[in-house]
C-alpha cells in the first residue's frame, strides 16, 4: 500500500512540472524580440541557480558521491545546457503547439532505449501500450496542426523538427542521469542541482552574447523571471521529487501531458489552430498518461 501511494505522489509531483512546463511556449511568445538562445539560457542557468541554493545542504552533504558519479553527472549536466538552446530553437521554428509536441514526443523513446541499452532493463507491456498511444496521439497532433507562417518561412519547420529531437534526446538524458544519481544514493534534490549547477556555468555566461533584449522592457524582464522561477526551478522541484519514485522512461512518458497543456495555451493565447484530427490527438496522448497512472489491483 505505502509502496503505491509513493508511486502516485511521485507521478502527481511529474503532472505538476509538466503543467508547469507546458507554459513555457506561451510565455516565451511575449517576447518576440528577444533570442530564443538567449530565453533558454536565462531561464535553465537561473533556474540552475536557484536549485543550488535550495539544495545546498544536500549538495554538501552528498558531495563525495557526487563526485565519485563525476561522468553520469557531466553527462547530464551537458544535456541540460544544450536542452534549452535547442528546445526554444524549435518552438521558435516550427510553432509554439509544434516544437513542444516534437521535443517532449520523442522523448520517451530515447529514455526507454537508454535504459534498455545501459540499464539491461526490460521494457513492460503497460508501456509499450502507452508508448504507441502516445505515439498515435502525438502523429496525429502533428497532422491536425493548420498551416501558418513561422519565423525564417515554412521550410524552417524541419530545421525546427530536428531541433525537437535534439531536445527530446537530451531531455532522455538528464532524466536518466538523475535516475542514476538517484539510485546511487544521492539526494533527488542534489541530483538536479548538481546537473543544473554546471549547465548554469555555462548558460548564463553565454548571455552576454545573445542576451541584447532579455531584460530591455517590463514584458521581457517579466518573461524571463517567469521562465526561471516557474517552469524551471518549481517544475523541475516537482519533477526531482517524481523520479525518487518513478523510473525515468515512465516519467518522460507520463511528460506527454506537457504538450498538450501547450498545444491548449497555444490555440487559446497564441492563436495557433488545429482541424478535429489534432484534437484526436490530444484524447489519445489522454489516454496514454492513464494507461501509465491507472494501476491495476493486487490479486486477493
Amino acid at each position: 500500500m505505502g509502496n503505491q501511494q509513493d508511486d502516485m505522489q511521485g507521478i502527481a509531483a511529474i503532472v505538476l512540472a509538466s503543467v508547469l512546463w507546458g507554459t513555457t511556449g506561451t510565455a516565451a511568445s511575449f517576447a518576440p524580440a528577444v533570442s530564443p538562445l538567449a530565453t533558454g539560457a536565462f531561464a535553465m542557468g537561473g533556474g540552475g541557480v536557484l536549485l543550488v541554493l535550495h539544495a545546498l545542504r544536500f549538495l554538501l552533504k552528498d558531495r563525495a558521491r557526487l563526485k565519485a558519479c563525476y561522468a553520469v553527472l557531466l553527462t547530464g549536466g551537458a544535456a541540460v545546457a544544450l536542452y534549452p538552446l535547442a528546445f526554444y530553437s524549435a518552438m521558435r521554428l516550427s510553432g509554439v503547439a509544434m516544437g513542444t509536441v516534437i521535443s517532449i514526443a520523442s522523448a520517451p523513446l530515447f529514455a526507454v532505449v537508454l535504459e534498455r541499452l545501459i540499464g539491461k532493463k526490460p521494457v513492460s507491456s503497460r508501456w509499450i501500450l502507452g508508448f504507441i498511444t502516445g505515439g498515435l496521439g502525438i502523429l496525429l497532433l502533428t497532422w491536425g496542426k493548420e498551416p501558418q507562417s513561422v519565423e525564417g518561412g515554412n521550410e524552417w519547420q524541419y530545421i525546427g523538427a530536428a531541433l525537437g529531437l535534439l531536445a527530446g534526446l537530451t531531455y532522455a538524458v538528464y532524466s536518466w542521469s538523475a535516475r542514476r544519481l538517484i539510485e546511487q544514493g544521492i539526494h533527488a534534490r542534489a541530483a538536479m542541482a548538481a546537473m543544473f549547477g554546471l549547465a548554469a556555468l555555462v548558460l548564463l555566461p553565454s548571455l552576454a552574447i545573445t542576451g541584447d533584449n532579455l531584460l530591455t522592457t517590463p514584458i521581457h524582464a517579466s518573461v524571463a523571471l517567469y521562465m526561471a522561477v516557474v517552469p524551471m526551478f518549481i517544475g523541475y522541484l516537482c519533477f526531482s521529487r517524481g523520479l525518487r519514485q518513478v523510473e525515468a522512461s515512465t516519467a518522460t512518458l507520463i511528460t506527454l501531458l506537457e504538450p498538450v497543456v501547450a498545444v491548449m495555451l497555444a490555440v487559446l493565447i497564441v492563436g495557433e489552430r488545429f482541424m478535429p484530427i489534432g484534437w484526436l490527438g490530444v484524447m489519445l496522448i489522454m489516454l496514454s498518461l492513464l494507461l501509465q497512472t491507472v494501476r491495476r489491483r493486487p490479486a486477493v
